[in-house]
């Protein structure tokens, strides 16, 4: 029996684990849970190489067998002998820096382009891609049995380096990729090379990816296929990771989740209330109406509950479709003038206006046009440049 498991646990074995055991236990999750993989389970990763650095050792792991954490800690070799989790992960890996330590493939990062249909309905895409698979005839060693040696050049470093005078008595220390083996740290033979693959251990496969739209989905939304990247021998192959861009609608616009539109109405329809269709993303028809003597004014909003996206798994509940009001008014002219005060008597009083003898009468005319406003402010400048009273027309 032993005191506490706190480490087991973390490490996932049982306290009668082998040492190998605990060292393919500690591998497993090394890996799984490095910041360059997991960048949001730094602290996790610290109590995984915390737990692997007692339980490896086997004097720390009977100490803590008999006295658990408390006893490590005040025997003299306690937890913490190395500056960082990431001194142990080299010692486990075989160090070098993060060369040697980056034991995960690269992420390869699509981006798919989906309507809002897609969106609100939900939807099934087919993604093609080519991706390095380890060679099925060699297992990845790239040569027979036998045939794979340490490179003779950077003797299995994978590293060059080069020492470079830059002043006097002061040098500097250059590391680079090994030039023989190209940082693979091996080298074969061409005549005992795998046939199949040529000695580059890797094959190019054509992979079929279901990317699932799940409905209410935001843009920018990332659909990670665990392990679907490129293999490579000795590393965990990366993800694939789907990025969502979602397409402008004609209609419909987002924001969060509800769907925002704008509709034009008459000016009757204003006063007197309406009547208009709209379809939606499901092909369904609203019928929106508005109630006679409700003025709808420009720029209002009003909101349908329910018609807008669905929430992210949540799908049976769904946001508002918010629709923003135009007027279009009548045009010039569009009544006869004896019928002027026959409308008058039917609208909201005018607002009474005060007159006095000093004020001055204007007339309204239309705006000029911006580039006639242009052309009649340049000539009035070259006609006298001199500043006169009244509005001047603004020059930039």
């Amino acid at each position: 029996m032993v005191k506490e498991s706190a480490f087991y646990d973390t490490l996932g074995v049982k306290p009668t684990a082998t040492a190998e055991q605990i060292r393919k236990a500690y591998r497993r999750l090394a890996l799984k849970y490095h910041p360059d993989k997991n960048p949001a389970e730094g602290e996790r990763f610290k109590l995984i190489a915390q737990a692997y650095e007692v339980l490896s050792d086997p004097k720390k792991r009977e100490l803590y067998d008999q006295g658990g954490e408390q006893a490590i800690k005040g025997g003299g070799g306690g937890v913490g002998g190395f500056s960082s989790p990431m001194d142990i992960f080299d010692m486990f890996f075989g160090g070098g820096g993060r060369i040697q330590r980056e034991k995960r493939g690269k992420d390869v990062v699509h981006q798919l382009a989906v309507s809002l249909e897609d969106i609100y309905n939900g939807a099934t895409r087919k993604l093609a891609l080519k991706k390095n698979v380890i060679c099925d005839k060699c297992d990845g060693c790239g040569g027979k049995k036998g045939s794979v040696e340490k490179c003779p050049n950077c003797k299995g470093r994978g590293i060059e380096i080069h020492i470079q005078q830059i002043g006097l008595g002061m040098v500097q220390q250059i590391q680079t990729m090994c030039s023989e083996c190209h940082g693979q740290c091996e080298h074969i033979d061409p005549k005992d090379r795998c046939k199949n693959c040529n000695g580059r251990k890797i094959m190019k496969e054509r992979k079929i990816l279901e990317v699932h739209i799940d409905k209410g989905m935001q843009d920018g939304q990332k659909i990670t296929f665990r392990g679907e990247g490129d293999q490579e021998p000795g590393l965990d192959p990366g993800d694939v990771v789907i990025v969502l861009d979602q397409k402008d609608h004609d209609l419909f616009r987002r924001h969060g989740n509800n769907l925002i539109m704008k509709m034009e109405i008459l000016l009757v329809e204003a006063l007197c209330g309406f009547k208009r269709t709209v379809i939606t993303l499901d092909k369904r028809t609203l019928l929106i109406t508005s109630k006679p003597g409700d003025v709808m004014r420009v720029g209002n909003f009003k909101s349908v509950l329910n018609e807008g996206l669905p929430i992210y798994r949540d799908p049976f509940e769904k946001g508002q479709l918010m629709i923003q009001f135009s007027v279009k008014f009548p045009p010039y002219g569009w009544i006869p003038a004896q019928n002027l005060t026959e409308l008058e008597d039917l609208l909201p009083p005018r607002q009474k206006v005060a007159i006095t003898a000093d004020m001055e009468q204007v007339e309204l005319t239309e705006c000029l046009l911006e580039e006639q406003r242009k052309a009649y402010c340049g000539e009035a400048y070259k006609e006298d440049q001199k500043p006169r009273g009244g509005v001047q027309c603004q020059t930039s």
